[in-house]
């Protein structure tokens, strides 16, 4: 086809409006992917980092508030029957484990309810600290394991029903172990031998570790029994009574596909 002097051949030119058009879409899309990116962010750093530094700082005020209480108003003297003149000597204590009635199944005292016994802690409420010096723990304890109110705040947990401190039994806790204070992160670093303390307003209580059970299920109710011993893997775990202390958490870090168990017996 032949052009003919003075006529022009048409050209097509993209839109400059359009082109501007799809600049913008994409400036959006960009912005929307850096303002989802720095939220995720933001909760990790929340998790990770501001949970643990509130719930830390938290837990050490408590066990300041529970100390100072015990230093300033330790456990009264009552008469104790002297073995000889069957009299009594006003030098002796009580302490308040020795004079509590055994704990039932539901965690109350046998036979009684909880709530007509003024010495129980009201549930939730931080009753003991427990201190690991292998790893440089200090944490109250509290009554129950319920997340919100108890681990949450990171504090330690007793199980419900299990025996108290110091008690022929088995003292059971649970702590978190990523977030909130991750009381247990390294507990899995424990070995035979290693000891553990658990003060009371009567006494300080130490345990020796005797075993770790590095993964179970989480249904592996044995290893809080009386008497424990897991029913997952039965080569762990007692067959006799005793004065057990057994810590539990999650395991892998950051998962609470398994469960981490350490027990130790009582020696002082």
């Amino acid at each position: 086809m032949r052009v003919g002097r003075g006529q022009r051949i048409p050209v097509v030119v993209q839109s400059r409006g359009r082109r501007r058009a799809g600049a913008r879409l994409l400036w959006a899309c960009a912005e929307t992917v850096v303002t989802c990116g720095v939220v995720v962010l933001l909760l990790v750093v929340h998790q990770l980092w501001w949970t643990n530094r509130q719930a830390r700082a938290e837990a050490l005020q408590q066990v300041r508030v529970l100390e100072r209480e015990w230093d300033i108003s330790p456990p009264v003297s009552v008469p104790v029957p002297d073995p000889v003149t069957g009299g009594s000597s006003p030098t002796g204590t009580a302490p308040p484990e020795a004079a509590a009635p055994s704990v039932g199944p539901s965690g109350a005292p046998a036979g009684r309810p909880a709530a007509e016994d003024p010495g129980d802690p009201a549930p939730s409420a931080a009753f003991a600290v427990l201190r690991i010096p292998r790893l440089g723990l200090t944490v109250p304890v509290a009554r129950g394991i319920s997340k919100r109110s108890v681990l949450d705040k990171g504090y330690v947990g007793h199980y419900p029903g299990t025996a108290a401190p110091g008690r022929t039994g088995n003292f059971a806790l649970a702590g978190h172990r990523n977030t909130h204070g991750e009381p247990f992160r390294y507990i899995n670093r424990l070995v035979p031998g290693d000891e553990v303390s658990v003060r009371t307003r009567a006494r300080t209580y130490v345990y020796r570790v005797d075993q770790v059970l590095r993964q179970t299920a989480p249904r592996d109710v044995g290893v809080v029994r009386a008497v424990p011993r897991s029913i997952v893997k039965p080569s762990y775990g007692y067959d006799e009574p005793g004065a057990y202390l057994t810590l539990t958490t999650c395991t892998p870090e950051f998962s609470s596909a398994y469960r981490l168990v350490v027990w130790a017996k009582l020696v002082a």
